[in-house]
């Protein structure tokens, strides 16, 4: 054993396991950073994050691309306080992520101690599990669970708290003991429960596929597209399992619920036989859990028992990591088709027709986008033009708000790499797509990365662009800038049948260009149509230089020039029978 302090275990911990990053902002007596800085290792590397909140969306982002545990830091109290937030969007995206707080000191409990707070029942209810260290010699183990927890099962967040007592005192702590093994995989259900799955789908005719976020989660990618591929299965995706398989994919029809387009939403409801992977059929996902083809057989695969029958009750239920279910029902129904000449029913001739009509649906979405000129911009202009500009290679970070809808949808933005995706959870936290670019940079710093955001949730994070530029995060920012909290204008047409409320609009607004330059980034105005393809050849060269790039995109604050996807229509007629008086496109 050696001598040493807890914050000197938990910095050996993280160097075992190979942490890349430590995102965090410093505060109190008890400052973790302090240790990293004076250490002068090289990992993990401190990224000084400008706001506590941020440090934990940087982490969300940061594991769901690299696989890794993100692992932020917060001081006591209100830094604890403010992580909430992003730890509530890494649970709902099963993001595996590490957060280690300080706290006040144990021997002043209920004393009024300085930022004194019952943190553990704040994080427990939002997280996996939450540890407070009592005796510096159980840093070690903390620790060490930790690193499991956040990996095994259903990924998500796990929360350490070390109290101001223990983290300081100099005393004889066992040596970290790193998890030399793969985070153990939950096996396939039995053998009987994947032949009742593949009977189902040898009877049907018209089969889909929805990838949710634990398919990406488990890289469940190949056999989903061998599975599609070889027996014409469409498939289709949530938010978070975009990237499962290419969206420029012939099979790929774009995704489920509230961004489904018109085409993709019929064959969906034309489904027989409905095959859900990693998926909770949450709101967004499900219209309330009204949009169920009908007469419909299902499937449903997830690691999680606990999700099984949540909101759908399966025909055949599949509890098991997503990629080994996938790979046991791939092998036994090729077995039976190819060894065994069992006959399939799907029909193919219907897939080739769909997949005719989704090559002319997209290619009339595509010059529909192109040729509009209007002035203020339109949104579906600027998207498309970015998925133009920045091609394959990229990734592309989801903000929450109204404006940016489109970019969900691939008519508009076709997601065109593996894991070229990174979407909120269910919790739909403002500064999740800004925040986040960040983290996804730093996560794969080779590809191209770029956010399509509002106005409003731009300014919610803005303020992080000098972390972009600090730690070498070149990311473009290309803002739908309508000058008001769109969702709720929205909201008032789509919901309550109501005129826009003008309560909404920003009647002082910044100048982003300045802002932008004044945090050493590239920012650039862009009002006309011709202008949009030169500004992102711009940003893109300016990224090329290591320079973050801000595009301030002016649109229509009029919710009649609004564009919404077809999912978003059904979903407001569910919920309140009108009609919508915005255009609606596909």
């Amino acid at each position: 054993m050696n001598m040493r302090t807890a914050w000197e275990s938990v910095v050996e911990s993280l160097r075992v396991e190979c942490v890349d990053f430590l995102f965090g902002h410093p505060g109190g007596g008890d400052n973790l950073f302090d240790l990293l800085d004076s250490a002068g290792q090289s990992k993990p590397k401190a990224i000084l994050c400008r706001a506590e909140e941020s440090s934990s969306f940087f982490a969300a982002s940061y594991a769901k691309l690299s696989g890794k545990p993100g692992v932020c830091w917060a001081p006591p109290g209100p830094g604890v306080s403010k992580l909430v937030p992003g730890i509530l969007e890494a649970r709902d995206a099963c993001a595996p992520v590490i957060v280690i707080a300080g706290a006040s000191s144990q021997k002043h409990a209920g004393m009024g101690a300085l930022q004194e707070v019952d943190q553990i029942s704040m994080m427990r209810p939002v997280t996996k599990w939450a540890e407070r260290v009592t005796l510096p010699e159980r840093v070690s183990w903390v620790m060490r669970r930790a690193f499991y927890k956040c990996r095994s099962g259903t990924p998500g967040p796990v929360f350490v708290e070390i109290p101001l007592d223990v983290c300081n005192t100099l005393t004889e702590i066992p040596q970290y003991e790193a998890l030399n093994f793969d985070v153990p995989v939950m096996i396939a259900s039995p053998e009987n429960v994947v032949a009742s799955a593949v009977e189902l789908l040898l009877k049907s005719k018209r089969p889909l596929l929805v990838s949710g976020g634990g398919a990406r989660n488990s890289k469940a990618h190949e056999p989903i597209r061998i599975l599609a591929e070889r027996f014409s299965i469409p498939v289709m995706t949530t938010p978070s399992g975009r990237g499962i398989i290419e969206e420029d994919h012939p099979l790929s029809f774009g995704q489920v619920g509230l961004y489904a387009t018109k085409l993709g939403m019929e064959l969906y409801q034309d489904s027989d036989l409905l095959i859900t992977v990693g998926s909770r059929n949450e709101d967004l996902q499900s219209g309330l859990r009204q949009y169920f083809p009908e007469n419909a057989k299902y499937i449903q695969i997830d690691i999680n028992e606990d999700e099984i029958a949540r909101n759908w009750v399966p025909d055949v239920a599949l509890v098991g990591d997503a990629a080994v279910v996938m790979r046991s029902i791939l092998n036994v129904l090729t077995h039976k088709v190819e060894k065994e000449k069992a006959s399939i029913a799907i029909d193919r001739k219907r897939i080739e027709d769909y997949k005719a009509r989704r090559m002319q649906v997209y290619q009339a979405i595509e010059r529909k986008c192109l040729d509009d000129n209007s002035v203020p911009l339109r949104p579906k202009r600027v998207i498309k033009e970015v998925n133009r500009a920045f091609n394959r290679n990229t990734i592309l970070c989801n903000e929450n708000g109204s404006q940016d809808t489109l970019s969900y949808s691939p008519p508009y933005y076709s997601v065109l790499d593996m894991d070229g995706n990174l979407a909120p959870g269910e919790q739909t936290c403002f500064g999740w797509g800004v925040l986040g670019a960040i983290g996804a940079k730093l996560a794969e710093p080779d590809k191209k990365v770029v956010c399509i955001t509002g106005d409003a949730a731009f300014q919610h994070s803005m303020k992080e662009l000098s972390t972009a530029v600090q730690y070498d995060a070149p990311v473009t920012y290309v803002i739908l800038n309508n000058s008001c909290h769109g969702t709720r204008k929205l909201a008032n047409v789509l919901l309550r049948g109501r005129d826009p409320n003008p309560l909404m609009d920003f009647k002082a607004q910044p100048d982003f260009v300045k802002i932008a330059e004044a945090y050493d980034c590239y920012g650039k105005r862009v009002e006309v149509p011709a202008d949009i393809e030169p500004a992102l050849k711009e940003a893109l060269e300016a990224n090329s230089r290591g320079i973050p790039a801000v595009l301030d995109m002016v649109t229509s604050n009029a919710v009649a020039d609004w564009e919404v996807t077809y999912g978003r229509y059904l979903l407001s007629k569910i919920r309140s029978g009108v009609e919508m008086q915005c255009e609606v496109l596909d």
